[in-house]
């Protein structure tokens, strides 16, 4: 099968290739063919070192597609079945999936170390233990979650990472109350799913802050009240909220100097909530003091900040409701073949989400 593979971490090219197997079939794992995946931020981060992910690996772990094959013990789902590729799958069982955080749970974690793929006689890894540049994978039975087939696959690769990560951190990480006002430093993919889920739970004030001005038009498009650069940050500051800060501040990017701009950037007693997956040696400074004296709340949010099956459900709801647009967030379409010209894309800022057909 077709699979676009990154032979050394730091590569900034993929390697298309024809003579990709999908490995590890057996109990309790299923295989799926799938239809589409988004490219996400978090695969060039894999890609670059950033994020950890041992080499040689397939790149991808927004996806959808349909079920294949189940091994024995599966009931979750079943050989037809629509489902969303779930890259950190929850076991079910430890305290996080018991007690509605199952974005926490650590056993998905634990794929990502496992053979995925195979190429020449070369074993290979699939990002995050998924690996969706391909046309099928192998994966644990609760990675594959089954979603309606009135959902486009197309839909359904978006609510397999960037849509849930940004709308879930509105709802379940910050849980914002109508009527307050809110900033978003980064307006990529997952900005737009939080300035989504932002005028979906009534913001109303929502600034989008990113210094591509190309991308302030979509901010607005998709709900921003206002849209400005980062040196335009502290006017705006001072205009809205008459110095005093915001409520709530997003930080969409990843980076140290982001999070000190969005700590700075909300009010005394607000609320910082960091959505942007950095470099573990990108260390970011506050002083005792103003911990104490602030009294901001700094909230990381990783997959939505919940419950992951749950939050599919409840944006599938509000897409259907049309309260979410996540069609136009697809901005170019393209082909496997053409994967790389995808992260070229990313890289210009021209394109908020790109799907990749299989």
């Amino acid at each position: 099968m077709r699979a676009a593979v990154l032979h050394e971490t730091g590569q900034d090219k993929l390697d298309v290739r024809d003579d990709v197997e999908a490995v590890g079939m057996g109990p309790g794992r299923v295989r799926v063919k799938l239809h589409a995946t988004g490219v996400c931020h978090s695969d060039l981060s894999a890609m670059t070192g950033v994020l950890p992910q041992p080499a040689p690996f397939v790149p991808g772990h927004e996806g959808a597609g349909e079920v294949v094959e189940v091994g024995d013990g599966v009931s979750s789902v079943a050989v037809g079945d629509r489902v969303i590729i779930c890259w950190a799958p929850p076991c079910g069982v430890c305290n996080y999936c018991r007690g509605g955080q199952s974005n926490l749970c650590l056993a998905g974690f634990m794929n990502a170390g496992n053979q995925n793929f195979t190429f020449g006689g070369t074993p290979s890894y699939g990002f995050t233990g998924t690996g969706t540049f391909a046309e099928e994978v192998v994966v644990a039975a609760p990675c594959a979650v089954k979603v309606a087939d009135d959902v486009p696959y197309e839909i359904a690769a978006l609510i397999g990472c960037g849509v849930t990560t940004g709308v879930g951190a509105v709802f379940n990480s910050a849980r914002i109350e109508p009527g307050a006002s809110c900033a978003v430093i980064g307006a990529g993919g997952v900005g737009i799913a939080v300035i989504q889920g932002l005028r979906a739970a009534g913001a109303a004030e929502i600034v989008a802050i990113d210094p591509a001005e190309s991308k302030h038009v979509w901010a607005k498009k998709f709900g921003a009240t206002h849209a400005i650069t980062p040196d335009q940050a502290a006017d705006a500051k001072r205009d809205l909220t008459a110095g005093q800060g915001f409520d709530y501040v997003f930080e969409v990017v990843g980076k140290s100097f982001t999070a000190r701009s969005a700590y700075e950037l909300t009010r005394r007693g607000g609320d910082v909530i960091i959505v942007g997956a950095g470099a573990m040696d990108d260390n970011v400074s506050f002083n005792m003091f103003e911990l104490f004296f602030d009294q901001k709340r700094i909230i990381g949010s990783i997959y939505g900040g919940g419950d992951i099956v749950s939050e599919y459900a409840r944006i599938t709801k509000l897409w259907r409701a049309g309260r979410l647009d996540l069609e136009a967030m697809i901005t170019h379409r393209l082909t496997l073949a053409n994967i790389n010209d995808a992260f070229d894309l990313m890289k210009s800022g021209e394109s908020i989400r790109t799907i990749v057909s299989l």
